[in-house]
């Protein structure tokens, strides 16, 4: 049997410029998705809604339900022939905006690549990941999600460089970089609004706009990108006002450019006229979930529950990357346990 896991995350301040060659800061979280893989006679996946059987190769294709996601880590690893009951489950909410499928697809890949004997550094697990999430998933993201939930914890991660994607052997690593040793307390609040999302949908049409050269697009993510670059100082000094306007500046602009969803912007509201200094989308928009910078969190917790926040979420910032275990209860080690080609 092999058992593997990986955090989901919220993006502090920074997004969605880490598709653009930009920088971020995020922190994993406490909830992550699982994966089992046990020996069976057949090739068995399964969730909380249901089972499926893979016999035939048209088996292996996309059917738009939430079994694609194996599908399309076996696609990748051409493991056609592969016997193995695949079990998955989350602790991340669901379409939530906090990278929970990219969690699971983390886990899957480490877990699979740990079945077939392969090693890969983590740089690697993360852009593995990033290609099968594009090219496999057909789904428009940008790296960070793929970082944090490989590596964990609370990092700076800069993407410059990576403006445009490239295949796997061209692909430039990006820059992650801990910060947790050097923050002592994190002031913020996560809330799930309950409304789901597709982060892919919601991408798609900024990148178009993007690529063609939109001028408005461009510039807003060179400035988001640089508020990032800007807040590392303040959230590792702890100016929490210095970093609250950056956070509220980055919401600004992208809000600008495309409408953050009604939801999302009454809660960042009811956040801000409760106790804190700032709030933005803590992931892509269109549903999904806030992150509140707030000085008295209990305040401002009460006011986003009886907004209608349906879950909140708590930091990881010293939390582990993906993990894998075998039933010998020998943890690997993925840095030297699931291998570079």
């Amino acid at each position: 049997m092999i058992r593997a896991s990986a955090p989901g995350r919220a993006g502090i301040i920074g997004n969605p410029t880490d598709g653009y060659g930009g920088s971020m800061i995020a922190c994993s979280i406490k909830n992550r998705a699982y994966v089992t893989i046990e020996e069976s006679d057949q090739l068995i996946l399964e969730n909380s809604l249901g089972r499926e059987v893979l016999k035939w190769r048209n088996d292996f294709e996309n059917k738009g339900d939430y079994f694609d996601v194996i599908r399309s880590v076996l696609r990748y690893f051409k493991l056609f022939d592969m016997k193995a009951r695949i079990t998955v489950s989350t602790t991340i909410p669901v379409q939530a905006g906090l990278a929970g499928s990219t969690a699971l697809l983390s886990a899957l890949i480490s877990a699979i690549a740990a079945y077939a004997g392969l090693r890969y550094n983590r740089y690697h697990l993360a852009e593995l990941n990033r290609t099968v999430e594009l090219n496999y998933m057909k789904c428009h993201c940008g790296y960070q999600d793929a970082y944090m939930t490989t590596f964990g914890g609370l990092n700076y991660m800069d993407f410059r460089g990576k403006e445009h994607y490239r295949d796997l052997d061209s692909e430039l690593y990006a820059t992650v970089e801990p910060l947790a040793g050097f923050v002592d307390h994190l002031p913020f609040v996560i809330a799930h609004t309950g409304i789901k999302h597709h982060s892919g949908s919601f991408h798609k049409p900024l990148r178009e706009r993007w690529l063609e050269g939109d001028e408005a697009v461009i510039k807003a993510y060179r400035d988001i990108a640089r508020l990032a670059r800007e807040g590392k100082k303040a959230l590792l000094n702890g100016n929490w006002d210095e970093l609250a306007y950056l956070m509220n500046e980055n919401h600004r602009i992208q809000d600008s450019l495309t409408d953050s969803g009604a939801q999302n912007n009454h809660m960042i509201k009811v956040a801000r006229e409760n106790g804190a200094l700032a709030a933005k989308l803590a992931g892509a928009g269109g549903g999904g979930t806030i992150i509140a910078l707030s000085l008295e969190p209990e305040r401002t917790i009460k006011a986003l529950n009886e907004a209608g926040a349906k879950a909140f979420v708590e930091l990881d910032p010293a939390g582990c990357g993906v993990v894998v275990d075998q039933t010998d209860n020998r943890q690997l080690n993925v840095d030297t346990a699931t291998a570079s080609t």
